[in-house]
């Protein structure tokens, strides 16, 4: 299928759930990353209305999903991208770009200074991921240091550097 460059994006809305749960249980081997998404919208410390974004097939269903909860850097807070899920049948089309491009600029919008993301070192330096170990940032468990990155929203003030303190949800 071609790229398609022209996807809807809007926030998640309470009509979404059954679509945003389908995407990612279809897009991960398992549905823990679902499972994650549900367990993230009870959590009043990492639940930020506004960041949960969809992309729409042309029938208007989900076809791409991206979150962004709070997560802080040792005590500074600080933003999660994920999970990212896209419909096996619309991956490779641009659905997956287009989502978290719309979350990265809802997040910009609403003042925060940065989002990491543990995620594939081939994908996410496209919007401006670099790894996170530049900035002296790093999680409380073995990854390889290219798939933990970092994208700085708001430069005009210095990051904080320490260790990644996920929500419980993450179970990390």
């Amino acid at each position: 299928m071609p790229l398609t460059t022209d996807w809807t994006t809007r926030p998640e809305t309470s009509a979404d759930r059954a679509g945003v749960y389908a995407a990612n249980a279809a897009a991960f081997e398992t549905d823990a990353e679902a499972k994650l998404v549900d367990a993230l919208r009870e959590d009043a410390e990492a639940w930020l209305p506004g960041l949960s974004y969809v992309a729409e097939a042309p029938d208007g269903t989900v076809a791409a999903y991206a979150l962004i909860t709070r997560c802080r850097v040792d005590e500074v807070p600080a933003l999660a991208l994920a999970p990212v899920a896209v419909l096996p049948a619309q991956q490779r089309r641009g659905a997956g770009a287009a989502v978290v491009r719309a979350a990265l600029e809802a997040a910009r919008a609403r003042g925060e200074r940065l989002v990491l993301v543990l995620g594939h070192p081939e994908y996410y330096p496209r919007f401006g991921f670099v790894r996170a170990s530049e900035y002296g940032i790093r999680p409380g468990f073995d990854v390889p240091d290219e798939a933990m990155m970092a994208l700085i929203l708001d430069g005009a003030r210095p990051v904080a550097s320490g260790t990644i303190r996920y929500p419980a949800a993450f179970g990390v």
